[in-house]
């Protein structure tokens, strides 16, 4: 849900384990991909945050990014 980036179905923040998963499955054998496409929702994502509270812009490197880099 933009400009909120909350999952419509459980709620929580944008991308969930659900999505995490389902976009790890989508994007199977294309990790640079999936980074290039994360990457620019987290710019996205940080435009729309940092209006709704623009004295605290959001840090999302964890959020969107960390948790899909290749292990090892």
């Amino acid at each position: 849900m933009r400009p909120l980036w909350r999952c419509r179905n459980c709620g929580a923040e944008w991308p969930c384990q659900p999505a995490r998963l389902s976009l790890l499955v989508e994007y199977r054998g294309d990790r640079v991909g999936l980074l290039l496409y994360l990457g620019a929702l987290m710019a996205e994502a940080g435009e729309q945050l940092a209006r709704s509270n623009p004295d605290h812009p959001p840090d999302l490197h964890h959020r969107f990014l960390a948790w899909a880099r290749v292990r090892g």
